[in-house]
């Protein structure tokens, strides 16, 4: 029986508003990025449809902005070996309030991203944060990939 053998990578990166993006492994069963955001930025306050990640944070200072799961938002001050789990549709942000670095691995899902500040009273940025989504929201309320 003939063995796979190993595969050498390079990684490939996407600069965002916030950073950078450097995925470091794709595949059909994960992702593993190291993400390099800016002090000072910030995702948008949104919900994965599909999308489950998990994130650690190497070095800096982070705003971690949550659900409770009873429709209320509260805010986790992130320090170096912490590490938050974001099951299918929790509601989530990251703000960089140094500059940091996380590594994050997720199912290997993209443009899931349900923008959701209005939600919670909050405006919606109008800067550039990427957060486009291949999903809509239809006449019941449920969300479906957009044709």
């Amino acid at each position: 029986m003939r063995r796979l053998s190993i595969q050498k990578l390079e990684p490939r990166i996407e600069n965002r508003v916030w950073g950078k993006e450097i995925f470091l492994v794709e595949n059909k069963s994960y992702v593993g990025k190291r993400l390099e955001m800016n002090a000072g930025t910030a995702g948008g306050l949104q919900v994965h449809v599909e999308k489950e990640e998990t994130f650690y944070l190497l070095s800096g200072q982070a705003l971690v902005d949550y659900d409770d799961g009873y429709g209320n938002l509260v805010r986790h001050e992130m320090v170096p070996g912490e590490i938050f789990h974001i099951p299918t549709n929790a509601t989530h942000r990251v703000t960089a309030v140094v500059d940091c670095v996380f590594f994050e691995w997720s199912l290997p899902i993209r443009n899931d991203r349900v923008r959701v500040e209005t939600e919670y009273g909050q405006p919606v940025p109008t800067d550039k944060l990427e957060l486009g989504t291949t999903w809509e929201e239809d006449l019941l309320g449920i969300l479906r990939r957009k044709k």
